[in-house]
């Protein structure tokens, strides 16, 4: 696990943020409300997946490099994304 926050730079922490915001953005158009709403909830999804998933035990993502936990954000930032709308959308 140390292995894992030790080798993420700040590099991939601005990608992090940028695939949130990218995703959070492609949901506000998709939606047409709440946009900025959205993107939170996509940086927030992006930040978290990775560290919940090396926290479980995922080691693909180590071994994968930063391209597997770039793909794992972008998968978390989507499925928070939609449980968002489930919630603040009704």
């Amino acid at each position: 696990m140390q292995d894992f926050f030790a080798g993420l730079s700040a590099v991939t922490g601005v990608l992090l943020i940028v695939i949130g915001l990218i995703a959070g953005w492609i949901a506000g158009r998709i939606a047409g409300r709440n946009k900025a709403l959205y993107m939170v909830i996509g940086v927030i999804g992006a930040l978290v997946t990775p560290f919940i998933l090396a926290a479980v035990g995922a080691t693909v993502l180590a071994a994968g490099g930063i391209v597997a936990i770039l793909f794992a954000a972008l998968v978390g930032a989507a499925i928070l994304l939609v449980l968002g709308k489930l919630v603040f959308d009704r």
